[in-house]
């Protein structure tokens, strides 16, 4: 992974995040909104123009593919280098958990 990836994706922001871990199976713009409605009970909406600015973004950087054309919806997918960039954010985020529940149980902390 070059540096550039590194320093744009990691750490993640949250349209990023929604958008690699819905295309762990293919979709399309639209699908990726309604689904990350439905992942979070509506908590957050992916604005379209800053979804798709980051589809194509995602796509020139190679951490997605354009598979196909379905109905004039672009169908795209997470590749390897997406995959792996997920995975670290993954691992990130459990680590941020790990260690704010250790300090919520020592006590060092008051209640969030």
């Amino acid at each position: 992974m070059n540096s550039h990836i590194k320093r744009v994706y990691i750490p993640m922001t949250e349209t990023a995040f929604y958008i690699l871990l819905c295309l762990r199976s293919p979709n399309h713009g639209y699908g990726i909104v309604q689904k990350v409605e439905r992942l979070t009970d509506g908590a957050i909406r992916l604005a379209p123009g800053t979804m798709y600015g980051s589809l194509s973004k995602m796509e020139k950087d190679g951490l997605i593919r354009f598979i196909r054309e379905e109905e004039k919806r672009k169908i795209y997918e997470i590749t390897d280098l997406g995959r792996e960039v997920l995975q670290i954010e993954l691992k990130r985020i459990v680590r941020l958990y790990k260690i704010s529940q250790e300090e919520m149980q020592d006590g060092n902390q008051k209640d969030i």
